[in-house]
């Protein structure tokens, strides 16, 4: 058997059978039965245990980790790489395709799940860009963390179109990414255009008409004073023109400025702008305006209705903006909680079916 001093923890089911026979022949020698163990270097507390496997016939030892209640089944990994083939160069992140298993109503599992499946199969996903955090000033107390409350706006630029400014609106609260303006010019006058595009796209400009006849006041906590919403952005010439403040002050609308020289202060819009150029690469290929924005008009559509947003708990802007996202995740929750059941009946009901018959 070449053993020698203590029985190893573990050893296959030939030496188990093997110093079995040995302490049989012993003990039908005049040997005692703990004499023989003590002499094999044996405890005789785990010589029984393996006699009584011995007589229901497994000696062998069953695979390290046992067999988990709420192990994935079968068709639950095969629906994670699909998810992954599917998705993947779309969410680039084991997090964002668990949510999408279940947004999509595929597979409910885990992040951690999804990782440790695509390791196992060798799937490696593509990192996404990360904005970078800092801390901003606060921003007022009447300005509710809900929808239509802040909004923050700025400008970019394509490298196909270096000279073509894009003003871009967003609301803060659900990253819904409200319109845009594409224009040869960088003044205050596209930044009065874009906000009352989106003033009157989200139903707002009956509001501000209404406003216009009583000054809003930023500093009162007050429904019939206090201003319409909160507009953010950074220190450029076009943002605190005065063009621009008499604009706001028109509309109600408040105006919230970061610190110079900190782009993190309007981290949410930079972060738009990083993922709109990381996953639509194409646009920075553009050399025609008209081009441009009719391309900007549908990637709008497509990261507002499609792309999942990690910082409103992996749904779609649209689906936050328009009041679906806590029943979205509420339903991800109970997708999960329910497949874990259903691995565990299933599980509970293949170890009932291996078990011998005299076992039962």
């Amino acid at each position: 058997m070449g053993l020698s001093g203590p029985v190893p923890r573990r050893v296959d089911a030939a030496t188990k059978a093997g110093l079995l026979k040995l302490i049989d022949q012993a003990t039908r020698a005049g040997w005692e039965h703990r004499r023989a163990c003590r002499y094999l270097e044996l405890a005789e507390g785990r010589a029984w245990r393996w006699w009584e496997r011995r007589e229901a016939g497994r000696l062998e030892d069953r695979p390290a980790g046992g067999r988990p209640v709420h192990g994935l089944l079968a068709d639950e990994r095969d629906a994670i790489i699909k998810l992954f083939d599917a998705w993947g160069e779309v969410d680039r992140s084991h997090r964002k395709l668990a949510h999408r298993g279940s947004y999509e109503q595929l597979v409910w599992v885990s992040p951690a799940t999804v990782r440790r499946v695509l390791a196992a199969n060798g799937l490696v996903l593509r990192r996404p860009r990360r904005a970078g955090r800092s801390e901003r000033r606060p921003f007022p107390e009447w300005a509710t963390y809900t929808k239509h409350s802040i909004w923050i706006y700025d400008v970019t630029h394509f490298a196909g179109c270096p000279r073509v400014a894009v003003i871009t609106i967003m609301d803060l609260v659900t990253r819904k990414w409200i319109c845009e303006v594409v224009s040869g010019e960088e003044t205050s006058t596209q930044i009065q255009a874009a906000f009352c595009d989106a003033l009157e796209l989200e139903g707002l400009d009956e509001l501000v008409a209404e406003r216009q006849d009583s000054l809003a006041d930023p500093l009162l906590d007050d429904a019939v004073r206090r201003p319409i919403l909160l507009a953010v952005s950074d220190n450029g010439p076009q943002m605190t023109s005065g063009s621009t403040r008499e604009f706001m002050a028109m509309c109600a609308i408040a105006q919230h400025f970061g610190r110079p020289g900190t782009p993190t202060d309007q981290a949410w819009i930079e972060s738009l702008f990083s993922h709109i150029k990381a996953d639509w690469p194409h646009l920075d290929a553009i050399t025609d305006a008209a081009v441009l924005r009719a391309e900007l008009a549908e990637v709008r559509v497509e990261y507002n209705t499609i792309r999942l947003h990690a910082g409103i708990g992996y749904v779609t802007p649209d689906d936050e903006h328009e009041g679906r996202g806590p029943q979205i995740r509420r339903a991800r929750r109970v997708g999960l909680m329910r497949a874990r059941r259903q691995r565990i009946a299933y599980h509970r009901l293949q170890h009932h079916q291996r078990q011998p018959p005299e076992s039962r």
